[in-house]
């Protein structure tokens, strides 16, 4: 039988778009192109492989009236108990840590405000990617350096008022500093007077105030000089063909905006800032991942459909919620399920001060009130007619 052309194969399996997904329906099709160029495939073949992946799709479909949620829930809690308490593991760099295991993926589903350990995995454009110096001095550029990173010793004179900072020339050089542009920078920021003497500044306050001393040497120490505010760390890697730059700590909106940064690229395990700079789509997409790559690098296998069950819920009210009291678990309209969950006392109390009702819509308010939940068999109402009412049997 002769076989069928390239075209008819991809016409074909463009038909399953509306069924799967897209990344399935590429695959597909990339696979049969493939056997098609090795050897012929019939018309017959063909018909099969795409009757195979429907039923398969069909077969994977949830049931009406399963409980989705608590599959879910079991699924990525069961092996959660096999994971490891490691908090940090070396992401590739000696360097850098990020954390990993169930700390992750706690951080995930509480959907900290900023994790533990974030880092930022900056891919470059190719003129910057290719070039080991470039990608240095762009490293260079981000890294946050203050006036403590290179200052050796801080002497508070407290009879003069004064305070002394003395540089430490190793440090200055490395970050191409020198002590007139420390001593500008301290001069435009907290307008003070700061003299030069060699690699020491003798910086006074405004007042004569011992006071104001400690303040200003509080001030002085945490004041930027050059870099990204928020990435303390830089580390340049090669990897592959191209220099990949990983930072510790993480400024995803002014990153992004650098010319030297590839944006469709970058990245950072800080979610709320994915969030904020790219929107809840783009938040939900990152939840996924992070777990997905936290339960693998256990070598935990959870189906994906499980965790995103979970991060739709985290995300379906347009911001990100947490799993826990202040998000998902703590904004249900049932008054029962808000009390079984914690904090019953309190719930039942605000409950009747407020006069609320429970309609016993849920799962959780029926297993208390004692009633068939609308799960299962339980979603259904069936009235059945005796023989001889109505007229039918």
């Amino acid at each position: 039988m002769a076989g069928v052309s390239p075209d008819t194969i991809k016409a074909e399996v463009r038909k399953l778009d509306e069924m799967v997904s897209e990344a399935v329906v590429k695959e597909l099709e990339g696979s049969l192109l493939r056997v098609s160029k090795a050897g012929a495939i019939t018309r017959e073949e063909l018909s099969k492989i795409i009757e195979g992946v429907k039923q398969a799709y069909v077969n994977a479909m949830v049931e009406p009236g399963e409980a989705v949620g608590t599959v879910a829930a079991q699924s990525i809690g069961e092996p959660g108990t096999q994971m490891t308490l490691r908090t940090f593991h070396y992401a590739g760099v000696a360097e850098l840590n990020v954390t990993l295991g169930l700390p992750r993926l706690i951080e995930i589903i509480d959907a900290r405000r900023v994790p533990s350990a974030a880092l930022t995995t900056i891919y470059l454009k190719e003129k910057y990617a290719r070039s080991k110096e470039k990608a240095r001095t762009f490293a260079q550029k981000i890294e946050l350096t203050t006036v403590e990173d290179v200052v050796l010793q801080t002497e508070t004179d407290l009879i003069n008022v004064v305070l002394g900072l003395t540089l430490d020339r190793s440090r200055m050089q490395r970050r191409e500093l020198t002590p007139s542009k420390v001593a500008s920078a301290i001069k435009e920021a907290l307008k003070v007077d700061a003299l030069i003497e060699g690699y020491k500044l003798r910086i006074k306050p405004t007042t004569q105030s011992l006071s104001e001393l400690r303040r200003l040497a509080a001030k002085v120490r945490a004041l930027p000089l050059h870099g990204v505010k928020g990435i303390n760390r830089v580390v340049v890697k090669m990897e592959g063909n191209e220099y990949v730059v990983y930072t510790e700590g993480s400024n995803f909106s002014e990153i992004l905006t650098m010319p030297e940064v590839d944006q469709t690229r970058t990245v950072t395990n800080n979610i709320h800032e994915i969030e904020d700079v790219l929107g809840v789509e783009a938040a939900r997409n990152a939840i996924i991942n992070e777990a997905v790559e936290t339960l693998d690098e256990q070598g935990l296998d959870v189906d994906i459909r499980h965790i995103m069950l979970v991060a739709d819920m985290m995300t379906t009210r347009g911001t990100m919620k947490q799993v826990g009291r202040h998000g998902v678990s703590g904004e249900k309209t049932s008054v029962l399920a808000r009390a079984s969950f914690e904090i019953t006392t309190k719930h039942l109390l605000d409950a009747c001060i407020h006069g609320e009702t429970d309609r016993l819509d849920g799962i959780i308010e029926n297993i208390i009130a004692g009633q068939p939940i609308p799960l299962g068999t339980g979603s259904v109402e069936l009235t059945m007619r005796r023989e001889g009412e109505g007229g039918h049997k």
